[in-house]
């Protein structure tokens, strides 16, 4: 039926029943007493009226659907279909509350900076990494321009030029940034910086661990290819420089080998596809082999003590040998004939602890943050002569990443040096 009619019958309904009932009580008692009643009937008319006007009004200015009035006669089908949009209209609003918060999560979970500013460059919001990244405050910042916010001269140029199909490469705060401007709407754009810092890091040690290992495999292929070439060439060659020649290449072909190892190491160590197999470690038996080892190597040049006071641990044991035993073999090779190397394994309140301990020759302050570096050597010319292939260190760092340790180094030059291993209680 037409909503019109819905309200238009009963109303009229109403009235005729107001002007049936005046005539009747017209009729019995009089005029003066029919149009009394029906002046008092249209009146209460009147005034439920206004009651539920004014009941309209009260809602309206905070409007809520468990505060909506029931209503009487045509005010039941306004009010019930008051109920029904604003209940949906709250629907609608908690689920776009709802949306909001996940986006704001979302955006404040990032990694790369958004920034949201309008037409004319003034910030309307930003995530925490924007933050970051430009040095922004949201709550300080919120209004302003963004380039007086940001006071780089490249930055300002893009911002200013408007060529936003290529994104900038910014150096701002000590780190690599790349901007792009995304506009949107018709009075909106969007800022994303992406902090490619780290990237870089790690491309350039890739750069130098490509350029290391290619300078290290270069010295023995030399020597080696060199000596066949001349055993090649037919050149007499006396039984003494022979046999001289043959000890070398040995020695360079076992330096190849042990620095081939020690990459292949590494990249095992730092592969997804190689999860740590966590199994019993029985750390008094391995420290006494590594100690037996270091012995051997030592040649009986020097004294080597042990002293274990620790539990077993899980984890893996031969990852833990590789790392228990760079350690004590960079101890016999860099301390002098004569001098002293200790291995402890004990239990402290943060954890077990393996140290290694030496009357080495040490190594200076300034390189030892750098230390587990994959090819940093303290001495070039130390490291070739004691046969090292200066990835020891890098090595303990990685197994000790996936034991959950840390390696902490002490050392003084010409007085020796301490490196302790720390493993978690469990």
């Amino acid at each position: 039926m037409n909503p019109k009619l819905l309200f238009w019958i009963p109303a009229l309904l109403r009235v005729t029943f107001i002007v049936i009932g005046a005539a009747i009580v017209w009729w019995l008692f009089g005029a003066v007493y029919g149009l009394g009643v029906g002046l008092l009937a249209m009146s209460t008319q009147y005034y439920v009226q206004l009651t539920y006007l004014s009941q309209l009004g009260a809602w309206m200015d905070d409007p809520h659907s468990s505060r909506l009035p029931d209503g009487w006669g045509a005010w039941t089908n306004i009010f019930s279909r008051l109920y029904r949009l604003r209940r949906d209209d709250e629907r609608h609003q908690a689920e776009l509350t709802e949306w909001l918060a996940r986006f704001r999560q979302a955006m404040h979970l990032l990694p790369d900076g958004v920034a949201i500013m309008d037409d004319v460059l003034f910030l309307e919001w930003c995530n925490p990494a924007a933050e970051r990244h430009l040095g922004l405050t949201l709550g300080r910042d919120k209004g302003m321009r963004v380039t007086n916010l940001v006071r780089h001269p490249d930055f300002i140029d893009y911002i200013v030029l408007g060529r936003y199909e290529q994104p900038l490469t910014l150096s701002l705060r000590d780190r690599k940034l790349i901007c792009q401007i995304i506009p949107f709407e018709n009075r909106r754009q969007i800022l994303v910086t992406h902090d490619a810092t780290e990237t870089d890091r790690i491309e350039e040690m890739r750069r130098d661990f490509i350029a290391n290992a290619s300078h290290e495999l270069r010295t023995p292929l030399t020597v080696i290819v060199g000596f066949l070439e001349i055993a090649s060439s037919g050149m007499q060659i006396d039984p003494a420089s022979r046999e001289a020649h043959l000890k070398l290449m040995t020695e360079q072909a076992h330096r190849m080998q042990r620095l081939i190892e020690d990459m292949l190491t590494l990249s095992r160590l730092e592969s997804m596809d190689y999860p740590l197999r966590s199994e019993h470690v029985d750390v008094p038996a391995l420290v006494e082999s590594i100690a037996q080892e270091a012995r051997a190597l030592s040649g009986g040049k020097h004294e080597i003590t042990t002293s274990v006071d620790g539990p077993d641990v899980m984890g893996s044991t031969e990852e833990l040998r590789s790392a228990f035993g760079n350690l004590v073999s960079n101890a016999v090779r860099y301390t002098p004939a004569g001098g002293k190397v200790h291995i402890s394994w004990t239990n402290n309140g943060g954890g077990p602890q393996f140290a290694v301990t030496d009357t080495g020759i040490g190594i200076e302050q300034k390189h030892i943050a750098r230390l587990t570096e994959r090819f940093y050597r303290v001495d070039k010319s130390r490291s070739r002569d004691t046969q090292g292939t200066g990835l020891g260190l890098a090595i303990v760092k990685h197994v000790l990443l996936r034991h959950g340790g840390t390696l902490t180094i002490k050392s003084e030059a010409g007085k020796g040096s301490s490196f302790i291993v720390s493993l978690p209680k469990k």
